[in-house]
């Protein structure tokens, strides 16, 4: 048994399969409705049911509160229809977005690498080649995990089968703890992609910083990876933060690129440098770090922002006191469930990011 929802304001009807949430049928169908978690936490899926009825599943009662339900608003990532529905979603035309539908994947670790103490980098050769847009990401199949964990691509698009992972220790975490203590070379896995809105505007030809900090390089370097691969002449920046010398990977290869492209800048900051660092680069955090290279005027950019919430939050109010606002600025938070309903995948400082 399916249903047939129908998405406004574009006029969009797709099929949803019972038991299937309203934003797993639409991004298979290749329908993009904004979202984030995905756990029913943050909210940015909300939309408006205007005819039909849905069962909320997971949703958050922070997420979405009970006059909003009352109001007839769900959350797509956890609501399933149990009739034929008419949603409204806020959804914004985007030309530079490329509209893949999501698939399930299957493929075989083929290398484990130890990318920092508490990063590893994992390389999977998948049976079929993924189309993806630099900047997305795939959800990991966990043993034993009900819900899957999110993991950006790292890789450039044209990497073909051998996709790229980084993943990040997070204490507690069962997902990540699995990818650290459990997998191996040759294990099988299986994954959704690709999912996600964060990509390049590469129609608008202003230049381009990317603010990354910790395991949220990853994105980024497939982004910057892309675009200095397709020969693109725009001036790109590269502000990356980690704590110590130890966590600050792909540091050869981002200094690498700098020195081979004329139109790439490479920024590394560290928060808390020890004398064995022999850091000679820029103390303190990544938005500290942007504002001393642009002298705090970041006026004619499109700014890329990638990493923990705390980070994001403080890039902002930093591009913002330097003159640059929402429209210019775009965001990936790095969210897990251990974040839980308090960390908003929108910036309160804006209505859209």
């Amino acid at each position: 048994m399916s249903y047939q929802v129908t998405i406004e304001p574009i006029g969009h009807t797709i099929e949803v399969a019972e038991g299937q949430t309203i934003l797993d049928a639409a991004l298979r169908s290749g329908v993009y409705l904004p979202h984030a978690c995905c756990h029913g936490l943050c909210a940015t899926c909300k939309v408006q049911v205007v005819d039909g009825e849905i069962e909320h599943g997971d949703a958050s009662p922070f997420a979405l509160m009970d006059v909003e339900r009352d109001d007839g608003k769900c959350l797509a990532c956890c609501a399933v229809p149990m009739s034929d529905l008419t949603i409204e979603a806020d959804i914004d035309e985007e030309p530079d977005a490329l509209h893949i539908p999501v698939r399930d994947f299957r493929g075989r670790v083929v290398r484990l690498d130890d990318l920092t103490p508490t990063v590893k980098g994992v390389f999977v050769e998948l049976d079929e080649p993924i189309a993806f847009q630099a900047g997305q990401y795939v959800n990991l199949k966990v043993p034993g995990k009900d819900k899957p964990c999110a993991f950006s691509l790292a890789a450039v698009p044209s990497s073909d089968t051998l996709i790229e992972l980084n993943v990040r220790r997070v204490p507690g975490g069962v997902g990540t703890g699995y990818v650290h203590d459990t997998l191996r070379p040759g294990d099988a896995v299986e994954l959704t992609g690709p999912l996600g809105h964060f990509f390049v505007r590469k129609s608008d030809t202003q230049p381009v910083i990317f603010l990354a900090g910790g395991s949220g390089v990853s994105s980024p370097k497939s982004m910057l990876l892309d675009l200095l691969e397709a020969g693109d002449a725009r001036p790109i920046t590269l502000v990356y933060g980690a704590r110590n010398r130890a966590e600050l990977y792909y540091d050869a290869l981002f200094e690498q690129l700098a020195a081979q492209h004329a139109i790439f800048t490479y920024v590394p900051a560290l928060s808390e440098p020890t004398e064995a660092c022999r850091w000679e680069g820029f103390n303190g955090f990544v938005h500290d770090a942007a504002k001393a290279h642009f002298a705090n005027d970041f006026r004619g950019h499109k700014a890329y922002l990638c990493g923990p919430p705390v980070m994001i939050e403080s890039c902002i109010r930093t591009l913002m006191q330097g003159r640059l606002f929402e429209r210019d600025i775009y965001t990936e938070k790095f969210l897990t469930t251990a974040d839980g309903a308090q960390a908003l995948a929108r910036s309160p400082l804006f209505r859209s990011i």
